[in-house]
């Protein structure tokens, strides 16, 4: 499919400026994504508008606030497709999202000799609260592999997501192997079983349509500054029925209903889980952002990123000196490239590539289980996103090209 031609460099001021005398290409969206100017400046409207406290107040200023708020929430819930926005928690990203999670329906529902079931190709934020619960409860985790070309392999998935397990917890995209991962497959799987399924979808709303009803996930998790709001700010989806089922994450201000002086009840949904004065400017940033990308249109931010892909990845594949990590056909590759030099350390590489004004990110990529699965200690990684382009893809390559000639024989760019 070709993309849609998206030349919006023009909304992320920060790009235009040299790094090191060259001009920057930044490359490290899968860390974090830059913001365009309209989401900072719905941060300085609001802070110098209509600050105040949400959910409070009967003044102006406050209900303005609250209705920001609540704005947000439902712009939140219809891009990500949840039934109502009340399945829409605010969170302070992925992290937080996934913890709550295990630290209500997990710890509530997992009893010893039950199974976790997650992949090994798992950020540690979709990994450790699941490791911890499991630990604490005597329970199982199950890891599921990967096929040769480094996509989940869904005949191992079958067999480790057996009637034991409780939760299957896995990546809609991965953040190193650059595939998408068969969600609404693996919910049927672990339904058919009695579990429940849990998505991280930091690596996937930025940059695909999703449709948590549709992928029939029961929670879904994702960060804001992935996807061009600000840091800080995520959201949670639940289905009403399992949030309305769990305790509360945290106590105090907001989440009560009434308090006595010895014990208390607790507020509906989403305030049950949003206790104390929430990040509400983040809120408000986050909605703009979704409404940056909602003009733009996802299926256009899918098909600009899968262009650059279609020509970048078979060059990277073809170096010799080259390996790169995940599946080498385009077609099944996201705009997250992990890769090594041969011979050369990833750290010594990304910095190399500072020096020529690209900006990757090089170590484990908080996926340490993944990377000794690989043999490996570290990669390099490029990551794109909708204001990338080819452009930028053939800087890359010539600062690769540089880095090499560098290493391999002592050579300085003049």
């Amino acid at each position: 499919m070709a993309a849609k031609n998206l030349d919006l460099r023009q909304d992320f001021p920060i790009l235009n400026q040299k790094v090191n005398d060259e001009q920057l290409v930044y490359l490290d969206n899968a860390a974090t994504a830059q913001r365009p100017t309209a989401v900072t400046d719905s941060l300085v409207h609001f802070y110098q508008t209509d600050n105040a406290n949400v959910h409070r107040g009967v003044h102006t200023l406050a209900e303005r606030a609250t209705e920001d708020y609540e704005n947000a929430r439902r712009k939140v819930q219809r891009f990500i497709n949840a039934a109502e926005p009340e399945e829409v928690i605010f969170t302070k990203g992925t992290t937080d999202g996934l913890n709550l999670v295990a630290s209500t329906y997990g710890e509530a529902n997992i009893q010893a000799g039950d199974e976790i079931v997650i992949s090994i190709m798992e950020h540690h934020s979709n990994l450790i609260p699941w490791q911890q619960l499991a630990i604490k409860k005597h329970a199982t985790l199950k890891y599921i592999g990967l096929t040769a070309d480094g996509e989940l392999d869904m005949a191992d998935a079958a067999e480790k997501i057996t009637d034991k397990t409780k939760i299957v917890a896995i990546a809609h995209a991965s953040n190193v192997m650059g595939v998408i991962n068969p969600l609404a497959e693996l919910a049927k799987l672990a339904h058919q079983h009695g579990a429940i399924i849990v998505g991280d979808g930091a690596q996937a709303v930025p940059h695909l349509a999703v449709d948590v009803q549709a992928l029939d996930v029961d929670f879904y998790a994702f960060s804001g500054h992935k996807m061009m709001g600000p840091t800080g700010i995520g959201a949670l989806y639940g289905k009403r029925a399992l949030l309305e089922a769990m305790p509360p994450y945290q106590f105090g201000g907001e989440m009560i209903d009434f308090v006595h002086q010895q014990d208390s009840t607790w507020a509906q949904l989403p305030y049950k889980f949003e206790a104390g004065t929430q990040n509400i400017a983040g809120a408000v940033g986050l909605g703009t952002a979704v409404d940056y990308l909602t003009h733009v249109g996802m299926a256009n931010v899918e098909a600009h990123e899968q262009a650059i892909v279609d020509y970048l990845l078979p060059k990277l594949v073809a170096d010799p000196d080259l390996e790169v990590y995940g599946p080498h056909d385009p077609a099944k590759h996201t705009g997250v490239i992990a890769f090594n030099v041969k011979g050369i350390h990833p750290h010594d590489i990304a910095t190399a590539l500072d020096m020529e004004g690209v900006a990757v990110r090089a170590g484990h990529h908080c996926a340490q289980p993944l990377m000794t699965y690989l043999g490996l200690v570290a990669t390099a990684r490029a990551s794109f996103y909708l204001y990338n382009t080819q452009q930028d893809a053939d800087r890359l390559l010539v600062a690769l090209a540089e880095t090499k000639e560098f290493f391999n024989h002592g050579a300085v760019k003049a």
